[in-house]
């Protein structure tokens, strides 16, 4: 009989220790190590596996390949076909993270019933609820199908024979957490179990051209639980982002083999479920306030996608000694920089001032090209002057007072144009290679004391 192994592992990177530590040298982590025995795992026998076709078993030349025989499946959700990079590519495996409660399992029973309708053969296969709990919940989102079948397991033997009888389209793993290696001794949830489960579905999913979608719970930090390699053996990994309180939804894709990253679908969350959001600007611009102080607008840009977003500031007299800083959906330093470069640039005594900075709405911004907005907020505070409703500002702010160049200027201002905006401030080396529309006036400006002239005057 083997000698039985044991090790300690973090459960927070997956690093192994042949002793017990108080805390993880990898990552840093108090009381993440946890004992796990180390068996041998028998080879299986998985005739799924094993099935694969014979153009995938021996090596072949990229012009061989022909895409057109696997094309992308377009759902009728435009704004997750924009985050997908155009489409579901079949074979592919999607991790989809966030906070308890968000709607991660809304998205991909409506999703699930889309592709049901459609006559593709999806087996949901949940390690939380029941096949009741499950058809309840599609009895409120209006989700059905002949196609559409239910599988409560957490098993992963069990679900890989239910797949190979079954011959699926798509899956949906719900969630990688629950789910269980029997032949591995550590518990649920542990790294261990979590690499395993991952590698089995991935070996299914590239196997066969099966597109699964995996469910993955997040900590408090945000990042997705379990250990990094998971989200390294995937190819999509999307998050679901959101306030509880606010009835929209992000959906942002942070990893893409098939499309660009940093692409982002707006969604709202009804009682019937998530329905998308297809002009996000009038959203988070509906109730601006006319001639208010300490508002600012700024086109900025979400993947391929420009939204204009308010930003707001509040800067009042402080009642102690250091000044406080406190920002919403904005970069706490980001701010306190552009502060400092308005007190030494433009003469703003800011020192001894408290600053509430937010971005309307929920959203959350962190791209340079926000700097100015954040700075023209943040003055026009100060001085109690308020900011023509029908100005945006674009720009990044330099520590030497310049405004630098962005990306993508022409998509910037064309979106500020399409919903009513007369004038747009812009960096001046942005002016060149392209040509303004006509129903905004562009104003170019080199300095952040050039650029707050135009805007007040002074």
């Amino acid at each position: 009989m083997a000698k039985v192994k044991t090790q300690y592992v973090c459960q927070n990177c997956g690093y192994s220790s042949p002793r017990y530590l108080g805390r993880c040298p990898n990552c840093g982590n108090w009381n993440s190590l946890v004992e796990e025995i180390q068996e041998p795992v028998s080879k299986k026998n998985n005739n799924w596996a094993t099935a694969r076709s014979q153009r995938a078993s021996k090596p072949q030349l990229l012009s061989q390949v022909d895409v057109h025989e696997s094309p992308r499946y377009v759902t009728k959700m435009p704004e997750l076909n924009r985050v997908l990079g155009g489409g579901i590519v079949p074979g592919s495996l999607v991790l989809i993270g966030g906070d308890p409660g968000i709607g991660k399992s809304t998205l991909l029973m409506q999703v699930s019933g889309q592709l049901a309708a459609a006559q593709k053969k999806v087996l949901y296969v949940s390690g939380e609820e029941s096949s009741l709990q499950i058809k309840l919940r599609s009895q409120r989102l209006g989700v059905g199908g002949d196609n559409f079948y239910l599988y409560p397991e957490t098993d992963m033997q069990v679900i890989r024979q239910a797949a190979s009888q079954l011959k699926p389209d798509f899956m949906v793993i719900d969630s990688v957490q629950t789910m269980q290696e029997p032949e591995l001794s550590s518990a649920i949830g542990s790294v261990a179990q979590i690499r395993e489960v991952t590698a089995e579905l991935l070996k299914i999913a590239k196997s066969n051209d099966i597109t699964i979608f995996i469910v993955g719970h997040v900590t408090k930090g945000g990042a997705i639980a379990g250990p990094k390699i998971l989200e390294h053996m995937v190819d999509t990994v999307l998050y679901f982002e959101g306030d509880l309180h606010h009835a929209y939804r992000i959906l942002r894709a942070v990893k893409n083999r098939f499309g660009s990253t940093n692409e982002i679908g707006i969604f709202e969350m009804r009682e019937s479920g998530l329905t998308e959001v297809a002009n996000p600007s009038e959203i988070f611009l509906e109730e601006r306030l006319q001639g208010a102080t300490g508002s600012a607008v700024v086109a900025s840009l979400e993947g391929t996608r420009p939204i204009l977003a308010e930003v707001q500031a509040l800067v009042t007299p402080t009642a102690f000694g250091n000044a406080k800083r406190t920002t919403t959906g904005l970069d706490h330093n980001r701010v306190s920089l552009i502060m400092a470069v308005l007190e030494k640039r433009a003469g703003l005594l800011l020192q001894n001032q408290d600053a509430y900075l937010k971005a309307a709405g929920g959203v959350k911004l962190d791209e340079p090209a926000i700097d100015l907005a954040l700075a023209v907020s943040i003055a026009s505070s100060y001085r109690d002057l308020g900011t023509k409703s029908t100005d945006c500002f674009i720009g990044e702010l330099g520590l030497t007072g310049e405004i630098r160049r962005v990306n993508r200027i022409e998509t910037r201002v064309n979106e500020a144009a399409k919903l009513g905006f007369k004038r747009a401030v812009i960096p001046k080396n942005n002016l060149t290679g392209w040509q303004p529309a006509a129903a905004i006036e562009v104003l170019p400006v080199a300095t952040l004391s050039q650029a707050l002239k135009v805007v007040f005057g002074k």
